[in-house]
């Protein structure tokens, strides 16, 4: 099992994020009739508009977005977009400003600005940052609920290159590459209802601590346990720690916050190209489904389960003929278990 220390400080780095989240206050439009040149209501002063039209619409889209898989899957043939960002003094306005059923198209490269997302959707009606495939930013963080990031890429970020803070989150079609500081991973995540998929993480290095493609844990009010999480379809590249690490409430590292569980989370058509001694390090954890996935990296085990992390199921994974076993499991985590038999410790 890979040790955790981590030198200069907490054992974690806080992700590059900013204040925690406000929640929306209640926008109420008014009906207000055309009247000459502008709106007008009566007796009243400003009007406030009842929905926020489109701005643009975008297309065709030549260009592609990369699949989890290595495959290419081709993006709609036009977007209508509320608002378009070109640099980073449209995007920081027009994610300021973003209301519930908002679409914001992100065009070209903004190198020196990290996309912030803090203004959160309805079910009915979330917010889609949506790029082309070429679409790049300094970063990508999402403080909110029902938001959707889809087709940017997260270029040379401060770590980690992707934070996800919140509930009914999405990001998809999109990529961090070459994260650097912190702990150097390339996506966190926090919350209910996460789902990453098809997205591509590259080149993390254990410069100050250890750099993992994905990562979760429970410590604290900020960064709380996570439940219903898809993880589908990615790639995992040039990963200098593990493809995914998660610790629970409980874990053995001995900071948890002691509050909730982590649990319900898929793991499946992933393919994890790492240098730990296993590819996801898994510490109190409860339903968890491993399934479909290709690991190739230079590992003793692919999957390393502990400290009662129950009724897990691992099936229908590929894996380097170099590694030792599949699955490596305590005692404490058989309750529930289907899979491989445990070949060691995790």
């Amino acid at each position: 099992m890979y040790a955790l220390s981590r030198p200069g400080g907490p054992r974690r780095g806080t992700p590059s994020a900013g204040p925690a989240r406000r929640p929306l206050g209640r926008r109420v439009g008014l009906l207000a009739a055309l009247v000459g040149a502008g709106l007008v209501l009566a007796g009243c002063g400003s009007p406030v508009p009842t929905v926020r039209p489109p701005t643009a619409t975008v297309g065709p889209i030549a260009a592609t977005a990369p699949d989890g898989r290595g495959a290419i899957r081709p993006l709609p043939a036009q977007q209508v977009c509320t608002s378009v960002a070109t640099d980073g003094a449209s995007l920081d306005a027009d994610t300021a400003q973003a209301l519930p059923g908002d679409t914001i198209c992100v065009r070209g490269a903004i190198p020196d600005k990290r996309l912030v997302i803090r203004k959160s959707g309805t079910a009915a009606a979330p917010i889609k940052i949506v790029g082309d495939g070429q679409s790049s930013v300094h970063g990508i963080t999402v403080e909110a609920d029902f938001v959707t990031v889809s087709g940017i890429n997260s270029v040379n970020p401060a770590a980690p290159g992707i934070s996800l803070f919140g509930n009914n989150i999405t990001v998809e079609n999109s990529t961090s590459i070459s994260p650097r500081g912190d702990d150097g991973d390339a996506l966190r995540f926090w919350g209910n209802n996460i789902t990453i998929r098809h997205n591509t993480m590259r080149d993390t290095k254990n410069i100050k601590a250890h750099a993992d493609c994905m990562q979760t844990f429970a410590t604290d009010g900020d960064h709380p346990a996570s439940q219903h999480v898809v993880i589908d379809s990615n790639r995992c590249e040039d990963i200098d720690n593990t493809c995914l690490i998660m610790e629970g409430p409980h874990s053995l590292a001995g900071d948890g916050s002691g509050v909730g569980a982590t649990s319900d989370v898929t793991f499946t058509n992933n393919y994890c190209q790492n240098n730990a001694t296993e590819a996801l390090q898994i510490d109190d954890v409860q339903n968890l489904a491993i399934t479909n996935n290709d690991i190739q990296g230079n590992n003793d085990h692919a999957f390393a389960l502990q400290n009662l992390t129950t009724g897990a199921k691992v099936s229908g994974n590929k894996l380097n003929p170099a590694i030792h076993f599949e699955v490596g499991m305590d005692d404490a985590s058989a309750p529930g278990y289907q899979g491989p038999p445990s070949g060691g410790n995790p």
